[in-house]
């Protein structure tokens, strides 16, 4: 069928226009249907999540509202306000050969980008007097000369410093930061994110929560993230079993509402039944000779039989594998130390793991938490220290090079490689298909290649893998990356009930609050702080610590300036003797307004430590910051004309 579609530009008017509306859109992959005669609406100022299972088609309905989609479908209508710029962050950005960090963050739309371009153009290529003024007053109308800085400070929150490196030379997570950086920084009028939280960290995406928060602006984002949802989405759309479903509200009103959905479903389902066995009755005494009338009422027993055999896809994966017992010495580090040249990964761990334990690992991307995985599980040796491994631990190792399946095998040959069969709780036994089954592939999904398998379908197929090695000691470097929320629900309630040990990273902090008794937090130069409590926990104490680190600090600094202006006014007191009354009230006026300079000086840099900052306000602290230092050089200029 041939793919088409109708896009018209609508102008703004109202305050809340409508900035996309996407009408009878469907599209399938085969036998496969991704969605059928949907329709959707985003008004400005609106903050909308999609969410589904994986492989329903999430980022494909995105690819089809920015026009990036290129296959065959059903005619549908898509109309975008004029004179709006979206901006699009894909799961796997792609950038031109060659580029450094700096080319890739400035190549966008918005008008001081393509200022900036314009004067490297004409610096570079030596253009015409006229050609460079003119560029140079476009860098003044656009305000361009604050973007280089606001571009540094934004890659910096998203741990990006090399700046002149090229982008090819990159991993897909740094690739992906910095195209999120250069979606920030061309400020577009409406935002559709595909996985935005994938590769950051847990301070970065507080601090990426802070900044899509903003009112007015307008945002689509699909995303495995439940905090993110909760705190920042205001509506969410559920793409289920090719249908979209709309709720208003948080993700907690999405799941009182779903449920609702499904009670309700169930009753209608339950009088469609009953109606059915009545007709059935029906057809069983009619008569042979079929009159108009008869044949009507048995084309509607077909219809009324079509809608009964519908079941309600509860979306349940049932995990109740048996782990292998545990003896008393489990897993053991003895003061182990790591180092990669002047980089410190751990110095001096020492821990005893007990039985039962649900620790959760937690720090900034590239302090070294998959190097500490792997020395645990004796992958990695240690420079110094040792692991002693108890006799009876068998280990499930749920990582990143787990995803290296073999594209050409079916679904069903990878996991019947690792086992046939699988122990459960009660001395029962779950065959290699019906595990298969119950994550979600069907046996139809069973025989299609893993070349054809979604991302996220291809983690849980390694998840699977991984379980059916019956471990008893689960280790998982993570493992919510480009799971849906189904799967991550189960996966949750399964490690709750796990009879063995779990050590997990991962930047989900739903899932880590959910899972984790304690936190092994990295605090920089190899040290480990083991934290007895949850994620949200340790953000409270540490948001508290750093308040009285700088109650401290601004205490300290108001007492040294009034020593400094005491001291100041002793050692200008024989010249003062000296002075007008004019001027010695000039001088202190001048002392006066130094002080409360140099105060607020100090509040801004304060402010700079707090993780929420927007890219706007770190621009306009750091325009104030400069505006400050001048005025404090002006005036201390003056004193010291007045007093030397």
């Amino acid at each position: 069928m041939a793919f088409g579609v109708s896009l018209s530009l609508l102008s703004l008017q109202a305050r809340n226009m409508n900035y996309l509306t996407l009408e009878h859109a469907s599209l399938s992959y085969g036998d496969k249907l991704l969605f059928e005669d949907i329709s959707l609406r985003i008004n400005r100022g609106e903050k909308v999540a999609l969410i589904a299972r994986n492989g329903a088609g999430k980022s494909t309905l995105l690819r089809l509202l920015t026009g990036q989609f290129k296959g065959e479908g059903e005619h549908f209508s898509l109309q975008i306000a004029k004179g709006i710029q979206v901006g699009y962050l894909p799961q796997e950005p792609e950038f031109h050969a060659g580029w450094t960090v700096l080319d890739a963050v400035f190549e966008g739309d918005a008008p001081p980008l393509q200022a900036i371009r314009a004067y490297q153009d004409a610096l570079l290529h030596g253009k015409k007097e006229e050609e460079l003024q003119h560029a140079l007053a476009k860098m003044d109308e656009t305000h361009a000369w604050d973007i280089e800085a606001r571009a540094k400070e934004i890659l910096y929150k998203l741990e990006i410093k090399d700046l002149d490196a090229r982008v090819e030379h990159l991993s897909g997570g740094q690739r992906k930061r910095v195209a999120l950086a250069r979606l920030i920084l061309s400020e577009p009028d409406f935002l559709i994110l595909d996985e935005p939280t994938n590769h950051l960290d847990l301070e970065m995406i507080e601090w990426l929560e802070g900044y899509l928060s903003r009112s007015g602006l307008t945002l689509l984002l699909v995303t495995h993230d439940r905090f993110f949802l909760e705190r920042v989405c205001d509506r969410i759309l559920e793409l289920d079993g090719g249908r979209l479903y709309a709720y208003s509200g948080s993700y907690s009103d999405f799941l009182t509402k779903k449920l609702a959905r499904h009670e309700n479903e169930a009753v209608v389902l339950e009088k469609t039944r009953k109606l059915m066995k009545r007709e059935l009755q029906w057809v069983r005494r009619m008569p042979q000779a079929r009159t108009t009338k008869s044949k009507a009422r048995l084309q509607k027993f077909e219809e009324i039989k079509e809608a009964a055999s519908k079941k309600i896809e509860q979306q349940t994966i049932h995990i109740d594998i048996k782990g292998e017992r545990l003896g008393s010495k489990i897993l053991e580090a003895h003061y182990l130390s790591k180092a990669y040249g002047d980089k410190v990964i751990l110095k001096e761990f020492n821990y005893k793991f007990r039985k039962g334990e649900r620790v959760g690992v937690v720090g900034p991307n590239g302090c070294g938490k998959t190097t500490f995985l792997r020395l645990l599980t004796k992958q990695l040796r240690p420079d110094s220290g040792s692991v002693v491994v108890g006799g009876t631990v068998k280990f499930g190792y749920y990582g990143q090079e787990g995803l290296l399946l073999e594209e050409d095998k079916r679904v069903i040959d990878v996991i019947t490689e690792v086992a046939e069969f699988i122990p459960l709780a009660k001395g029962q036994k779950l065959t290699a298909p019906q595990l298969l089954e119950r994550f979600l592939f069907d046996r139809k999904q069973q025989q299609v290649y893993v070349s054809q398998l979604s991302g996220g379908e291809k983690r849980r197929l390694h998840l699977l893998q991984v379980l059916m090695q019956n471990p008893n000691f689960l280790v998982l470097d993570e493992p919510t990356n480009d799971l849906d929320i189904v799967t991550l629900n189960v996966l949750e309630d399964f490690l709750l009930d796990f009879p063995g040990c779990v050590l997990v990273v991962t930047h989900d902090r739903f899932f880590l609050d959910k899972v984790a008794d304690h936190l092994f937090v990295f605090e920089g130069k190899g040290r480990i702080k083991d934290f007895n409590g949850r994620y949200i926990e340790y953000r409270e104490q540490k948001i508290r610590e750093r308040k009285e680190q700088q109650q401290l600090l601004q205490a300290e600094k108001k007492k040294e300036a009034r020593s400094v202006s005491a001291t100041a006014q002793d050692s200008a007191s024989p010249v003062a003797d000296q002075l007008s009354y004019e001027q010695r009230k000039e001088v202190r006026r001048l002392e006066q307004a130094i002080a409360r300079l140099e105060e607020r000086k100090q509040a801004i840099h304060e402010k700079f430590n707090e993780p929420n900052l927007s890219p706007e306000t770190i621009a306009e602290l750091s325009k104030e910051l400069d505006d400050l230092q001048r005025q404090i050089e002006e005036k201390e200029e003056a004193w010291m004309e007045l007093v030397g």
